[in-house]
């Protein structure tokens, strides 16, 4: 199978995601700058959110673009990808709205979702493709994956301790990712 679908549908997707987001960022009732503070928290939230969701999107066409072809299971692994990520709007108006233990907590969770189902979709190209092929070699042990993984993975329960310390963990890994991929784009010149 050509993998020209599911590009466009993961597209499409993505982008019905960051508009379902900055759609539920609230107009505020007045005319100063006073009204916005009390945005802050749930502005920055969505910008976090919003950056992580570019990062996605980013490094998904890289890896398709490493990708000749696919099958059913990436098919499957793509979508569920795509399910995580539709989780984020929800979460990021939750934790814009509450800097509290669980929301946090619930982001990081669906954070985690998503990087584990982002490796899942690589590794299923990876395995379609086989372990030479340009995916294969740009990926190599792949540490900044397992970092994040690693920081996820410590900024759940983080939260309960401080939300802010997770907040600051979740930066830190948007941080990390911002610049895209490298690897795959040396591998295919």
């Amino acid at each position: 199978m050509t993998k020209t679908r599911l590009e466009a549908f993961s597209d499409a997707v993505i982008a019905i995601i960051i508009t379902i987001m900055v759609l539920e960022l609230k107009i505020p009732h007045g005319d100063n700058w006073a009204v916005l503070r009390p945005l802050g928290p749930v502005f920055l939230t969505y910008l976090l959110s919003y950056v992580f969701l570019g990062i996605y999107w980013n490094n998904h066409h890289h890896m398709l673009h490493a990708a000749s072809r696919i099958n059913g299971r990436i098919l499957w692994a793509n979508l569920h990808l795509l399910f995580w990520l539709s989780l984020v709007p929800f979460v990021t108006g939750w934790m814009g709205e509450n800097h509290t233990p669980v929301p946090t907590a619930l982001y990081g969770v669906v954070m985690l979702g998503a990087a584990i189902a982002y490796a899942i979709l690589q590794y299923s190209i990876i395995a379609h493709h086989g372990r030479d092929s340009v995916l294969a070699s740009a990926v190599g042990g792949d540490a900044k994956a397992k970092w994040s993984l690693g920081s996820y993975f410590a900024a759940i329960p983080l939260a309960f301790v401080s939300p802010w310390i997770s907040i600051a963990i979740f930066a830190f890994v948007a941080a990390l990712w911002l610049i895209p991929d490298p690897r795959i784009e040396s591998r295919l010149k």
